[in-house]
């Protein structure tokens, strides 16, 4: 069986390209490389691994390579508020119009398996837990561009599609973001000691990479019952605000202060709440917590400085 894995170069590609080679797939790896990372040259000597540099949205290299594929997972993306708002033509073009052709492309037995990202919920319902039944308001181009990557693809293919809904990503990578928020505020508890936090009620879910890594296995391994659907993939016990956030990066690095702006504001307006209970009804439960990330993230700190390491 043959994976096609667009931006399996990238953050989260290039965890999950390892177990998916590990787990006996073939598995095709289109990215631009437009960070110059070299995270994948460790799997270079699997020869079950082919790896194409090219642009996702350039449909002379993603035509043959598509055709030949069994499973899709469209990594490709811009992510990001920040990156996207720079870059709003490409933005939409990779993160919205590529995965829509190529779902338009797809044959009745390909099977797409589409991570977006759970910032689709905007700023949620006060109260309330969002599920996948809840609308989903987007309040930034990149939110906007993922839920209507989603749409098309369940537009386009309709039973041939598993859509991971993302809480937000933390945790070591070969291909490292620094600019996340778990991975940035360890990174300033680390480096400075201390952050200053706008709108620190703002709430919002977790998941460590290796997870989402093992949400794709489990996709994968559960196609048939779970085509079709949405899941939100985090942690349950990890619906946290950043002051909440902090206090327990403050359990790892005791000299950590945090405090409020008195003035300005996050211009990232996400607030909201997530249920994860109907991909755990299936089976899936992560292995990683916040804990376990920190202390990973605290480790790799030690050595890792540079600025080098994020989207924007």
């Amino acid at each position: 069986m043959i994976i096609l894995v667009t931006g399996g170069a990238g953050f989260v590609g290039s965890i999950l390209v390892p177990v998916l080679l590990e787990s006996g797939y073939e598995v095709t790896v289109l990215d631009s490389f437009m960070y110059r990372q070299t995270s994948l040259n460790h799997l270079c000597i699997d020869p079950n691994l082919t790896i194409i540099k090219g642009d996702c949205r350039d449909f002379s290299i993603v035509t043959p390579l598509f055709r030949k594929a069994d499973i899709i997972i469209p990594l490709a993306a811009l992510v990001g508020a920040p990156l996207c708002a720079a870059n709003q033509e490409a933005a939409l073009s990779t993160n919205y119009h590529a995965v829509k052709k190529m779902a338009a492309m797809a044959s009745a037995d390909q099977k797409f398996i589409i991570p977006i990202s759970n910032s689709g919920y905007g700023i949620g319902e006060p109260g309330k837990e969002c599920t996948e039944e809840t609308p989903m308001r987007p309040i930034s181009l990149y939110g906007r561009t993922k839920v209507d990557a989603e749409k098309a693809c369940f537009d386009c293919h309709s039973d041939g599609v598993i859509s991971l809904r993302l809480a937000t990503v933390f945790g070591v990578s070969p291909r490292m973001r620094t600019d996340l928020l778990v991975n940035d505020f360890v990174l300033r508890a680390v480096t400075d000691r201390c952050v200053t936090l706008f709108e620190p009620h703002f709430k919002r879910n977790y998941i460590h990479v290796r997870d989402v890594a093992e949400a794709f296995i489990h996709a994968i391994n559960r196609f048939e019952i779970m085509k079709g659907q949405a899941f939100n993939v985090g942690l349950s016990n990890a619906n946290l605000s950043k002051k909440e956030l902090c206090e327990v990066i403050r359990r790892h690095v005791s000299d950590f202060v945090f405090t409020e702006a008195p003035i300005g504001e996050d211009p990232d307006k996400r607030n909201y709440i997530v249920s994860n209970a109907k991909i755990e009804a299936t089976g899936f439960h992560p292995a990683y917590d916040l804990d376990d990330g920190i202390v990973e993230l605290k480790k790799c700190y030690t050595y890792l400085r540079n600025n080098v390491h994020g989207n924007f």
